[in-house]
């Protein structure tokens, strides 16, 4: 009953994002129900739960500078023609029906990683993607599952992705050295969903006619541009951009951020020179002409990570702290060691156990911040090894949080992520409302499924040892404590 009690707040945690309530508010409230449980059943001193508190986020104060560089790059991306360039060059060919699903699947993706938001990139593509689909008789439930994977990929191994800062930044790893771990992985995994998202669309039988974005961008109504305006108003600067073109060099940007990180450089280093390449270069194609202007929206940037993401991480950091000093997740670690034998075995729990926190909070970031401490404590505590082979077990553990989180959101009806998706689905592209479900989506959502059984089995068989830099190390370099 103790160990029930201790639980709780996690417990209540769940409840109030489920009844609909913001996390900056369903934190502070779990955090005082925590204290409380913590002073009546823990019997520790409020100063002690409130010291535990504050130790707790000086591990994760870097991570701030990074997310405010973060929602820079983003948002320079998306005003300069760093993304437009990038689904313009995709657009270019011709899109048939039998490829419009891949291609939008393939575009988002690498849109996603320029621009750090899934959100973002599902609001701004799906206007395009859906109407373009339309006009070459394309499948829409095969769409709208391509956009919306591929719209998460970013947002698990993007730099500039709050839920990859985030989970890497729990777990004690550069994020650099965290995309290094997963990057073939992820590639595989995106490739495996372009196929399977090509082959339904030629069993399906569909045709051949070709379309062009200026055909699916004048299809768009007016009602869907004011939605859109209100809603994601920087999707309506894209489309427009898209619409407009601009110089396909406009990528060049973000090939500096990713060349960078391939090379191991550091964090600040690669997003300062995206927003550093897309002023110079967006200074040549004409898109930024007011240096005062750029840095004025740089800063704004800034700001509008500060006024959520960042409070939420304070009062999501400090719960985590006041949790852990009362020992509160001893009874899911216990419960865990009875069932394992092998570090792989552990590690596949954790995994697991990511997943089911999905589907309680229904909320991917609640989910990274609620369960990765538990993981980290429960691989800390019963996994032996070297400083090397620990560290390969936490880049581990923040992919497990994160891919659980946002991959996993797409296979979970009620999660807020497809909500919104499926919202703005049928916002930009009503002839979707009561023709695609939300159950159908999810069952077309190959990336999403492929992303999530892989890296499960993979880590459970050790299959992993097969993919470049993905693999675990093997007992006896770790071993499983049970005591």
């Amino acid at each position: 009953m103790i160990a029930l009690l201790k639980l709780s707040p996690v417990l209540v945690l769940g409840i109030l994002m489920r009844l609909g309530l913001d996390i900056l508010l369903a934190a502070p409230l779990a955090l005082v129900y925590a204290i409380l449980v913590g002073m009546i059943i823990g019997k520790l001193r409020f100063n002690d739960l409130m010291d535990a508190a504050i130790e707790n986020l000086k591990h994760i104060l870097v991570v701030f500078l990074i997310l405010q560089m973060a929602y820079a790059v983003a948002t320079c991306f998306m005003e300069t023609g760093v993304a437009a360039s990038i689904i313009n060059m995709a657009l270019s060919m011709g899109l048939t029906a039998k490829i419009v699903a891949m291609v939008a699947l393939l575009v988002t993706a690498i849109l996603s990683i320029a621009t750090g938001t899934s959100w973002g990139t599902f609001a701004a593509c799906a206007p395009i993607f859906l109407w373009l689909n339309h006009i070459v008789g394309g499948s829409q439930v095969l769409t709208i599952a391509a956009i919306a994977g591929g719209s998460c990929f970013g947002d698990n191994i993007g730099l500039i992705s709050d839920t990859t800062v985030v989970s890497s930044s729990l777990q004690g790893v550069q994020i650099v050295d965290r995309v290094r771990h997963q990057g073939v992985w992820s590639f595989l995994c995106l490739v495996a969903g372009a196929a399977a998202f090509y082959f339904a669309a030629v069993n399906m039988g569909l045709p051949d006619t070709a379309g062009s974005a200026n055909e699916a961008i004048a299809q768009i109504p007016q009602s869907v541009w004011e939605a859109l305006q209100e809603k994601r108003p920087a999707a309506v600067t894209l489309l427009n951009q898209v619409k407009a073109g601009v110089p396909y060099y406009m990528i060049i940007p973000l090939l500096f951020v990713l060349v960078l990180a391939a090379i191991g450089t550091n964090t600040l280093v690669c997003l300062g020179s995206g927003i550093l390449g897309s002023l110079v270069f967006g200074y040549f194609a004409g898109t930024v002409t007011d240096l005062m202007k750029f840095l004025e929206m740089v800063q704004s940037s800034f700001a509008d990570a500060g006024s959520w993401v960042i409070v939420m991480m304070l009062w999501i950091g400090a719960f985590g702290g006041v949790m852990r000093r009362m020992d509160a997740f001893d009874s899911i670690a216990n419960l865990v060691m009875r069932c394992v034998t092998k570090v792989r075995h552990l590690m596949f729990a954790n995994g697991l156990l990511c997943l089911i926190g999905n589907a309680a909070l229904a909320d991917e970031m609640a989910q990274i911040v609620t369960m990765s401490p538990i993981i980290k404590d429960l691989t800390d505590k019963h996994v032996k090894g070297d400083d090397k082979a620990m560290y390969k077990l936490a880049l581990r553990n923040a992919t497990f949080a994160d891919a659980m989180g946002v991959f996993g959101s797409q296979l979970i009806p009620w999660h807020v992520y497809l909500a919104f998706f499926v919202g703005i689905a049928y916002a930009v592209y009503p002839v979707a409302e009561g023709t695609v479900s939300i159950t159908d989506i999810i069952l077309h959502n190959y990336l999403a499924w492929i992303a999530v059984l892989s890296m499960l089995i993979l880590t459970l068989t050790g299959l992993d040892r097969f993919i470049p830099l993905f693999s675990l190390p093997r007992e006896p370099e770790v071993q499983l404590v049970k005591e």
